[in-house]
């Protein structure tokens, strides 16, 4: 309806009366629905109507009477939370960008806007109004102005029907739905009124305003009252001002010829701004006026008032969510492999798009901030010397809480961005392949303490030695799963970081050290089997999910194991023995307001207690007095802790793993791809290998001070070394072959 009115409105041309009556019925009859039409609009008053022939309505009543109304699609939302429980959006993913509210959740200028601008009748007729179809057609015929003649109820039911096309998944199927849904037939206008009929009947006059003001497009990807409100004016359906809501209002008759997000063209030199937009609310706000929805004051003021639009972008997609950008994707991950969602991946993520979910994440601020700023100030984007990553991720003990994860790149899956520069990725350093798409790095010695947990369990002791003599000729390595396997000839050469060459080191010792042929000499009296098993007791896998190898180098570190995983395995240690999986989801509210059941964490024993406490006394060694103490130094509070350092072969990977009793941190400075010895290398913090020392402090101390930490189980009795005080205090590190 674009009749104009008022001194600032433009006359329309008139026709005769006899013209337009001719027009009009050579137009009906042309179409063949005159009679069909008239009985559509009339038969909720048949009673006290006798226009309508019986033939004519038996048509009309077998059509289709009810249509099922499915919810509307609606953004999800992923939310990290503050210490003081105060939600933070970390992103938004929607197909439509829609926030469906209630009736009291709407202004009034806007219901009454919509009304006297769309269908004034509307609360006096019943689903279709006659007087408004006719005007429409004979007003089209006439040629002044061409009008739909659609009720608001008409419009609402064809929106629920191009709403069912657009949750169709088939491109195929989707196009021939919402041309079934929008042709512009006799038939299709008749099943429409008969369906708006129909919904009348089951809803009221609220109801079915409150819900079309939900489902409507008002331009783009933005979809109901409440997005159009936060999108075009940074405001809410609630608090929408006269004139902001009439240019809302406006954009429904015609979205790209109103729109509020791109001002007009220029005319004769002068930009037009949202002149458009302006003559249509102005028409709106001359209706409401006319219905005495408004005062005169009130017209004159918003009529004066200029359209001026306040874009706010949603946020929408994991690139918004920041330096939390690659938890994000990861928690998008879980959900894709959740059945809640749907049978698939590609089902669950669009349900998860259209479903209006609200997940809360485990995401700790506090860390994940500390995390950042380290690795913004330690580790670089960009590095001339080499393709450098850094990472960080957190674990809470005894939950599997995901508390941060953060890497030193920018988050984009687009790969347009990602070509302008090497500081943008989409891969996810800190997960497996299918939760991020890394394929994992070595840990280097920071998986020996498996072989550590496999020598106690075995009822190895701390203080017990063992040849570690550097030697050409290893000799075989019993392996129950694989059979023997023989490492006397060349290419198997490990070494030491320091060119260390005692002969007998305690297990203790070699812990404490990191020495290489130590804990070669102590794979020599174990099971190269039982190491793995006892590794995958911890959780621990490959990232790129293939077995995990169990070859004499793997003891020191050669498996391509991801950063959480290798946090999960940690912190289950500090657990006395017991992993928890990790979780990245606390809670899971659906669109109702009703939880979902969240993927929960699931425990279990990887050691005995006894084990875990020896494990945990050695590790404590290596942080009062190995490898790891310039972590332990600078970490403010003092709790105790335990931790393990790992260089991987040519100084091309430093790790820094350890935990408190509350919480796991693996810090890591790796080549992401090639190679370079970061022991030669400096960046602008320090050396480069030198980095995880100034990082894990940092994250550590957060951790420290906000969940504190108790003393480790001495639940250990067995001998722990000949010399309490040996052990090598260097700040060397091992060279894993």
């Amino acid at each position: 309806m674009n009749a104009t009115r008022g001194n600032d409105f433009a006359l329309t041309k008139r026709r005769t009366f006899g013209g337009v009556l001719g027009g009009l019925f050579g137009f009906v009859s042309a179409s063949g629905i005159v009679g069909l039409l008239v009985a559509a609009a009339v038969t909720p008053v048949l009673a006290v109507s006798a226009i309508a022939t019986t033939n004519t309505i038996n048509v009309f009543e077998k059509l289709p009477g009810y249509l099922a109304v499915q919810p509307l699609s609606q953004k999800s939302n992923i939310y990290a939370t503050r210490s003081d429980g105060t939600p933070v959006l970390l992103a938004s993913f929607y197909d439509q960008n829609r926030v469906e509210v209630s009736w009291p959740q709407i202004s009034q200028f806007v219901k009454d806007a919509v009304v006297a601008g769309e269908d004034p009748r509307y609360y006096e007729h019943g689903g279709v109004d006659l007087q408004g179809t006719i005007r429409a057609t004979a007003t089209t015929v006439a040629g002044t102005q061409t009008q739909g003649g659609s009720s608001i109820t008409q419009q609402y039911v064809k929106n629920v029907l191009v709403q069912k096309c657009e949750l169709e998944a088939d491109p195929e199927k989707q196009a021939r739905c919402y041309d079934a849904a929008t042709e512009t037939t006799a038939d299709r206008k008749l099943k429409e009124m008969r369906l708006a009929i129909g919904m009348e009947k089951k809803y009221s006059k609220d109801e079915i305003l409150s819900q079309y003001l939900n489902i409507t497009g008002f331009g783009g990807t933005v979809y109901g009252i409440e997005a159009a409100a936060n999108y075009y004016f940074n405001n809410t359906a609630a608090n929408l001002t006269l004139p902001q809501a009439a240019s809302l209002v406006a954009i429904v008759n015609n979205p790209v010829k109103f729109q509020l997000d791109i001002p007009g063209s220029e005319t004769n030199g002068v930009a037009n701004g949202y002149a458009a937009n302006k003559e249509r609310r102005d028409y709106i706000l001359g209706e409401m006026l006319r219905y005495k929805k408004i005062l005169p004051e009130e017209f004159r003021a918003a009529v004066a008032t200029p359209v001026q639009p306040v874009i706010t972008e949603p946020s929408t997609g994991c690139q918004t969510a920041g330096p939390s950008a690659f938890f994000c994707d990861y928690v998008t991950k879980i959900l894709q492999n959740d059945p809640t969602f749907g049978d698939d991946a590609e089902t669950r993520m669009m349900n998860f798009r259209r479903g209006g979910y609200t997940i809360y994440t485990t995401l700790d601020l506090d860390l994940q901030n500390a995390a950042v700023d380290t690795l913004n100030q330690n580790v670089p984007k960009v590095y001339n010397r080499g393709d450098v990553g850094g990472v960080i991720t957190s674990v809470q003990v005894g939950t599997g809480r995901v508390l941060a994860m953060a890497q030193n790149k920018d988050y984009s899956q687009d790969p347009v961005v990602q070509a302008t520069g090497a500081n943008f990725t989409g891969i996810n350093y800190n997960t497996d392949y299918d939760y991020g798409g890394s394929s994992g790095f070595q840990p280097g010695s920071t998986y020996k303490v498996f072989t550590l947990a496999e020598w106690l369990r075995e009822g190895h002791a701390l203080g017990e030695r063992v040849d570690s003599r550097k030697k050409p000729d290893w000799g075989t390595f019993q392996d129950s799963c694989l059979g023997p396997q023989n490492y006397d000839s060349e290419g198997f050469d490990p070494k030491n970081d320091q060119n260390e060459s005692g002969p007998n080191y305690s297990a203790l010792e070699a812990t404490v050290g990191s020495i290489n042929t130590g804990f070669i000499g102590m794979a020599k009296r174990l099971d190269l089997c039982g190491i793995r098993q006892t590794a995958e007791a911890f959780g621990v896998h490959r990232a790129d999910g293939d077995p995990l190898g169990q070859s004499a180098a793997t003891v020191i570190g050669t498996n391509e194991i991801a950063p959480l995983t290798m946090a999960v395995a940690f912190a289950g240690i500090a657990n006395a023995g017991v992993t928890c999986s990790p979780i990245a989801v606390d809670r899971i509210v659906g669109r109702d307001g009703v939880e979902i059941t969240a993927p929960a964490s699931e425990c279990w024993r990887s050691v005995q207690p006894g084990v875990a406490a020896g494990m945990a006394y050695a590790m404590r060694r290596v942080m009062t007095s190995g490898t790891a103490s310039p972590s332990n130094a600078r970490t403010s509070p003092q709790l105790p802790m335990i931790g393990k350092t790992g260089t991987t072969d040519g100084a091309k990977d430093t790790w820094m793993s350890g935990a408190s009793t509350k919480v796991a941190t693996v810090v890591g400075v790796v080549s992401v791809t090639g190679t370079m010895n970061q022991r030669g290398l400096r960046f602008a913090s320090g050396q480069v290998s030198d980095a995880r020392h100034r990082m894990w402090p940092a994250v550590m101390s957060v951790a420290n001070a906000k969940y504190g930490g108790d003393g480790f189980v001495e639940l250990y009795s067995g001998p722990k070394s000949d010399d309490e005080n040996s052990g090598n205090e260097n700040d060397g590190e091992e060279n894993d072959d």
